[in-house]
Order: structure tokens, then sequence, then C-alpha cells
């Protein structure tokens, strides 16, 4: 017996670079994206969890701020699929959805780096 698979889709490896024209999708998904980057908590979460996973405990220790605040704001990147979970016993524990999103945060703190030490910019 022969298996027909011509409806199966081959899988598309994942790409560092994607070249298009934005279109308003694609637009206010980046907006939304940025929209949480724009607070500092909420990035320093983030560019901690470019480092490797971690659970509250330990991103609240590195944020110095109230484990409520982390919470909150682990919540909100949760929501908008910014961050992933797995459990581990009781804990859960966090970690960055994907590279392009680390990328986004590390070439950010690069940019700010550049804007307060006066180091000029490069390509």
């Amino acid at each position: 017996m022969t298996e027909n698979i011509s409806h199966v889709q081959p899988r598309i490896a994942p790409s560092l670079e994607h070249h298009l024209v934005p279109d308003q999708l694609r637009l206010d998904a980046a907006t939304s994206t940025f929209r949480m980057l724009a607070d500092r908590t909420r990035l320093h979460i983030l560019w901690l969890l470019t480092r490797g996973e971690a659970d509250v405990s330990a991103l609240t220790e590195a944020c110095q701020a109230s484990r409520t605040a982390v919470s909150q704001h682990l919540a909100k990147l949760r929501f908008t699929g910014l961050v992933d979970t797995r459990k581990e016993g009781r804990r859960v524990i966090y970690r960055i959805h994907d590279g392009h999103l680390a990328r986004l945060v590390t070439e950010g703190l690069s940019h700010a780096d550049h804007v307060v030490t006066g180091e000029p910019g490069h390509d």
C-alpha cells in the first residue's frame, strides 16, 4: 500500500533574516513587541533571560524589584508571547521566546551603551 503524502508541506528552516516589505500586521506585531520593551524592568528581565532560563526568585533578586512587580511583568511578557515557561517541580522556569527577540534586546542595550559612553556607532 502506497501512502499519499502529497498534502504534506516540507518543513522550512527558520531564518535569521527576513527580506520583506512590512505589512500592517507585521508593523502592528513589531509595535507591540517594542511597547513591551519600553519598560525598564521588563527590558532587564528579557536581558537576563538572554543569559539563560530563570525562575521568579532569581529574576527578582537580579532586577532588585519586588516579587510582585516582577511577577506582573512576567505575566505581561508571557501573555504577549515574549517569554515561554516550563515547570520544574513546583517552580516555573522562564526563557526568552526566540533568538530574534534575544538579538533585539542585546542590540538595543548595545546601542544604549554607545549613547551612554559616547563611543561612535558602527555597522
